[in-house]
């Protein structure tokens, strides 16, 4: 039996047929180690720990002083209304809680909760399927473009014990809507929670999501997200990942290009130092003609760190036109780190465009030395080095609104590094 599945299970509240498929993902358990999906994550440590559920905790406003408005906050998974701030939004743009829809009377409002999962490699979906009751759902009319980004914020908190909350979002982008989004994972002290957090974005005919993530949660937490996003008739979807927070952290991307001359741009950094462990997986699925997808991720690894980096790209057949391009490029910073990257390619189509590249190496010894002889200690010229190797994805975003707080966010991890 599973201590943590146990525990999570013991939250539920639903109807009959989200409890027959609760029950059976406790009938199939975790994914065993030799699953492919997760050999180089293990869960046996977490399978052995208990969670209780969350309540509602207070957090000082002041640690979201950074973040303007409009912005949605959830605090351990329970929407804090006093902290948010959404009132101002154009018409045309919905933005309300999973909870207040849940209160409805419209079943149509709420049809993105009917997708199921069922492989035994998708435990924390099915998990996230049954037992998720919270979380921002944002609808844009067509033509509606929103020019202030809007925030969505994760804050976890202390709390008497250990608890976990699942988080269900879902973006709804109708034809030649366009939206700026932006996900914060922040702590409000030390704490050892598990979140668990899945997103839709439907992206419709011609329109644009912007969309970048910045984690930094607390040093002892467990976090396991989720992104599905489906791609119409050229519609484009540009996205930005920091992974720089968490014990241990896990995120699955899934995009289906799914229209004619769509667009997808997903970069990311990742940062394992101390004992973390980061895991990032990307699905990417070429299914319509004329698709183009492009990834910049880069991974630093320190002390016992261990960065994983999976990018699965398909070209189906009939993908004709397709160009996909994934560079994934790791620096270790200690013998005892690890970096593990695994770029797949798997093609059905002739007239494509397909390059994916991935390397493992060290700070240049010479650049290292050269910034030392000029005086900088070496922890300065350490971090001078990483800076410039990882800044490349965040200067690839465009909107300042956006690109200024990754760049605070990357420096901080950075400089932390380097201390």
């Amino acid at each position: 039996m599973s201590a943590l599945l146990d525990s999570l299970a013991a939250e539920f509240h639903g109807d009959a047929t989200r409890r027959a498929e609760l029950d059976q993902l406790l009938k199939d358990g975790l994914p065993p180690p030799r699953a492919e999906a997760w050999k180089y994550t293990s869960l046996r440590q977490l399978e052995r720990r208990s969670f209780g559920p969350a309540r509602a905790v207070a957090v000082d406003p002041a640690l979201l002083a950074a973040i303007p408005s409009p912005r949605i906050v959830f605090v351990n998974g329970h929407f804090d209304a006093a902290l948010s701030d959404f009132a101002d939004l154009p018409a045309g743009c919905e933005l309300r809680p999973l909870s207040q829809l849940l209160q409805g009377d419209d079943p149509r409002a709420l049809a993105f909760l009917e997708r199921r999962y069922l492989r035994v490699d998708e435990p924390f979906a099915r998990l996230n399927a049954a037992l998720a009751r919270e979380g921002a759902v944002i609808r844009l009319d067509a033509g509606i473009r929103v020019e202030a980004p809007l925030h969505i914020v994760h804050v976890g908190a202390p709390d008497a014990g250990d608890v976990a909350w699942h988080l269900r979002h879902f973006i709804e982008l109708r034809e030649g809507a366009a939206l700026t989004l932006v996900e914060h994972e922040q702590a409000a002290g030390d704490h050892a929670h598990l979140g668990n957090e899945l997103l839709h974005a439907h992206v419709a005919q011609d329109a644009r999501l912007v969309h970048a993530r910045i984690q930094t949660a607390a040093a002892r937490a467990t976090l396991f997200v989720r992104t599905d996003a489906v791609l119409a008739n050229a519609a484009t979807y540009e996205r930005t990942d920091l992974e720089l927070g968490a014990q241990l952290s896990r995120h699955e991307l899934n995009v289906k290009l799914e229209g004619d001359a769509s667009n997808l741009r997903a970069d990311g950094v990742l940062l394992a130092d101390g004992r973390r462990h980061v895991d990032i997986r990307l699905g990417i699925d070429h299914a319509a003609l004329n698709t183009t997808s492009q990834f910049v991720w880069r991974g630093l690894a320190d002390q016992r760190g261990r960065a994983v980096f999976h990018g699965g790209i398909l070209i189906r057949e009939g993908a004709d036109g397709t160009d996909a391009d994934l560079s994934n490029k790791n620096i270790l910073l200690s013998a005892n780190a690890e970096i593990d990257t695994q770029p797949t390619l798997e093609i059905h189509a002739d007239d494509v465009k397909a390059v994916h590249g991935a390397a493992v190496g060290q700070l240049d010894p010479t650049a290292l030395f050269y910034l030392r002889s000029r005086g900088l200690p070496e922890a300065e010229a350490r971090t001078l080095l990483t800076g410039a190797f990882c800044r490349e994805v965040v200067t690839r975003i465009e909107d300042a609104a956006v690109r200024d707080p990754c760049e605070a966010a990357l420096n901080a991890a950075l400089a932390k590094l380097g201390a």
